[in-house]
């Protein structure tokens, strides 16, 4: 299917999940990257009008925030921008318990990032009568390489199918700016922080043992240890089974 066929396919869906909700439209963050950007885009011809992008820097690379607002003049999109820098600092000084600041290696702290912004695109999902439209790809998906609650708490995924790749290819046809498509991945976690580095492998490597079965034996080790580990991420709570009535 050609990058055309999937764009059409996806806004036609997305317009097809609010209307089956009895929604109005969709939020989504913005975060300068090249997924969020694609969705962006998508939810705009889905819903015209009807879409909000937030932005939510928490002591980010202010050059995100400058892709985000690029996106949001090239197609004239709705958007908050939600400086949650304060808040994130309230919150990790009243649970922190002295415990190290935003360190590279503590994702007790850095997890706290994503999930703020979940509550915050909530807000306004609420708030507007929209749907959440998240930014995870099939290649993230697979590896568990998202927050729980966090990224991962959304109402829709409408790049869950699609590798990385793929995402890039769509992103050419919408016409995202060559600066967002090309520049390395990150979960803006900490500074510097890339998804790459963090996951020990490139997303090239990944995506081709996604769609071909093939990798080095580190790369699939990686890969298979990954999935195994982050499998709770993609299934809902745990219960009990019910009582026996014998």
């Amino acid at each position: 299917m050609s990058a055309a066929e999937t764009a059409d396919r996806l806004v036609e869906w997305l317009r097809r999940e609010v209307q089956a909700a009895g929604c109005r439209g969709l939020v989504f963050g913005l975060s300068g990257g090249v997924d969020s950007s694609v969705v962006a885009v998508l939810a705009k011809r889905a819903c015209r009008d009807e879409h909000l992008g937030v932005i939510m820097p928490i002591h980010s690379d202010p050059s995100d925030k400058g892709d985000a607002l690029l996106l949001v003049e090239q197609f004239h999109l709705n958007h908050r921008d939600v400086d949650l820098s304060g808040v994130f600092d309230a919150l990790l000084e009243a649970i922190s318990e002295g415990a190290p600041r935003a360190a590279k290696d503590n994702l007790s702290t850095n997890n706290l990032k994503p999930r703020l912004r979940m509550a915050t695109v909530y807000y306004h999902a609420a708030r507007h009568g929209y749907l959440v439209a998240g930014t995870g790809n099939r290649s993230e998906l697979t590896v568990g390489y998202f927050t729980k609650y966090g990224d991962g708490g959304v109402d829709l995924l409408p790049l869950g199918h699609l590798v990385k790749q793929e995402v890039r290819e769509l992103a050419e046809h919408l016409g995202v700016p060559r600066s967002i498509i090309e520049k390395p991945p990150s979960a803006g976690m900490w500074e510097g922080q890339t998804d790459e580095s963090e996951l020990g492998f490139s997303y090239e490597e990944l995506d081709r043992y996604l769609v071909e079965g093939v990798g080095s034996e580190k790369v699939c080790e990686r890969i298979e240890e990954l999935r195994r580990s982050n499998a709770h991420k993609l299934r809902i709570p745990r219960m009990p089974p019910p009582a026996s009535r014998n």
